[in-house]
């Protein structure tokens, strides 16, 4: 049984699905578990090498590239919009303003922190960001899966994470926010049958996505309602999302570049190096 792990968020549930339903199957026959934990858990549970195949943050990758290979499918990048650094109206961040980000490997937790280094960062979950600057427990928070779409009147975007990211990279790469991770340790053969399991769930997803999107909501395994999640897949469950571009990989590339300059990664790693090797596949049918 290959375990996966994935966040809760209706993308990743909605890439997931189709193997669940029993629209995908394995060619060698493998059964395949899955459990649904917020993003940061799911970071380090993989830097603790608990799952087989999880959905991690890019910005988590260089933590755990030894033990496991990146997937070149399941991927959400934000393209124009990603994740929003909010605050109360009418209130003003200070330099050191204290703000709730969602995990220390995120993907967003590491571009606020270049553009923001004297922030007194707390670290929640993803669901209690919002309350914990609306309680004042906090002055700002950042906000990510379907949060970014409806919160509170009384509270205002201060910063997209997105511009934050252009001004980094001084250009409009996707930025690259959640990907998937197989462990190293599964025999070659499976490690190639389970990302062709997955990529597959993923295109069945697209060219069904009225009727697994009802499906879901059905079930009652989604927080937003029908508009919000068909909103919300246009962004981050789409056609980009099947398999890695050459922009993609320029994207996360750019972010390990980013996070070795500012010290967060002990060496500068490049993407494609880290995928699982197909040419064993293509030896054995030629």
């Amino acid at each position: 049984m290959i375990k996966v792990a994935h966040s809760p968020d209706a993308d990743d549930l909605f890439m997931y699905y189709a193997i669940v339903f029993g629209w995908v199957d394995s060619p060698l026959g493998q059964k395949f578990s899955h459990t649904a934990l917020d993003i940061q858990t799911l970071n380090e549970a993989t830097i603790k090498g608990i799952y087989d195949v999880s959905a991690i943050s890019f910005g988590a990758y260089p933590f755990v590239k030894e033990d496991f290979a990146l997937l070149k499918t399941g991927v959400s990048f934000g393209q124009g919009y990603g994740p929003k650094l909010i605050k109360k109206k009418s209130t003003h961040l200070k330099k050191n303003f204290k703000v709730a980000l969602s995990g220390a490997h995120t993907t967003n937790a590491i571009i606020f922190r270049l553009a923001y280094p004297e922030a007194k960062i707390i670290y929640k979950n993803f669901l209690d960001i919002e309350e914990s600057v609306l309680s004042g427990e906090v002055d700002g928070g950042v906000l990510i899966h379907e949060s970014i779409l409806n919160f509170d009147s009384s509270l205002e975007v201060e910063r997209e994470i997105w511009d934050i990211w252009c001004e980094q990279t001084k250009e409009e790469l996707p930025l690259p926010l959640g990907g998937m991770a197989l462990r190293r340790s599964i025999p070659l053969n499976k490690a190639i049958d389970i990302e062709s399991v997955l990529t597959g769930a993923v295109e069945v997803a697209l060219k069904n996505k009225k009727t697994l999107s009802k499906m879901l909501m059905e079930r009652n395994i989604i927080r937003v309602n029908e508009k919000e999640l068909d909103t919300y897949l246009n962004l981050y469950a789409n056609d980009n999302s099947v398999s890695l571009n050459e922009i993609q990989k320029q994207g996360i590339d750019k972010l390990f570049e980013l996070g070795f300059q500012a010290g967060i990664y002990d060496r500068l790693i490049k993407c494609e190096d880290y995928f699982i090797p197909t040419l064993y596949q293509n030896l054995r049918h030629t």
